[in-house]
């Protein structure tokens, strides 16, 4: 187990994630070996339940890769649950306020920072350190990603990166785009929504939090990228086997 964001990403660098929401682990093991630096799994809208997400994350880190997961809204104990199988870091979607971000962050970080419970057996196997060494690292090797997705989130954006145990947010455009049009549309490309993700990105850098975005294809995310976002996820596992079908039909009939 280790952090899911490179080394290059301090040096101006973008960590790219493969999302997955189909229930079958095999799949994201087969995209771990691919070049991305992380997987997501996608337990708010994907298929996926607890156990298939655990046996994912052994097989995502035979590949050398760390998992992050996204769970359902509140859930906050299951973020726990995956830190404890030996999840790098944890999505929590629609945090609306302060004190959701300070409930999630008490799951994810041991005293003094949050209220974590030890039992942590797959992540003291994967990380290969000692009981000791593992508690005196594990707030550090935990990261806990707050979800800006709504008006509210946005209007309390500096006081949930303030939070000790947040390290950082993640974008959702689609919500995002929901939200601020008041229901009208879905439009993650809106010049509304483009500029509350600038917004977003600035007020995370400046304080040093990692910004993590959802982008729908490749060329979103170098768009992202170029940005300055930290991690960015590239659309869905079930896209991508669409996209790939497609290219092969494609080539094959001409």
């Amino acid at each position: 187990m280790n952090t899911f964001l490179p080394e290059r990403w301090k040096n101006g660098g973008s960590a790219f994630a493969a999302w997955c929401g189909l229930p079958e682990p095999s799949i994201s093991a087969v995209l771990a070996r691919e070049a991305f630096d992380a997987i997501v799994l996608d337990l708010q809208h994907g298929v996926i339940d607890f156990a298939a997400a655990a046996r994912a994350i052994s097989g995502i880190a035979a590949a050398g890769k760390p998992t992050v997961v996204r769970v359902p809204v509140g859930e906050f104990g299951t973020a726990s649950r995956f830190l404890d199988a030996g999840a790098a870091g944890v999505i929590a979607p629609m945090i609306n306020s302060l004190e959701d971000a300070r409930r999630f962050a008490g799951f994810m970080k041991y005293p003094p920072i949050g209220t974590r419970s030890w039992g942590p057996h797959g992540a003291l196997t994967l990380s290969g350190l000692e009981v000791g060494a593992y508690f005196n690292k594990a707030n550090g090797l935990s990261s806990a990603l707050a979800m800006i997705e709504t008006r509210e989130a946005l209007n309390v954006v500096d006081e949930i990166l303030a939070e000790p145990g947040i390290d950082g947010v993640f974008v959702g455009p689609a919500d995002l785009s929901i939200a601020l049009s008041g229901g009208k549309s879905l439009n993650p490309g809106s010049p509304e929504v483009e500029a509350a993700i600038d917004h977003v990105l600035a007020r995370t850098k400046a304080v040093g939090k990692i910004a993590a975005i959802y982008a729908a294809n490749g060329e979103k995310a170098a768009e992202l990228s170029r940005k300055g976002f930290h991690f960015i996820s590239i659309g869905t596992d079930a896209g991508l086997l669409r996209m790939g079908a497609a290219t092969a039909l494609a080539a094959a009939r001409g």
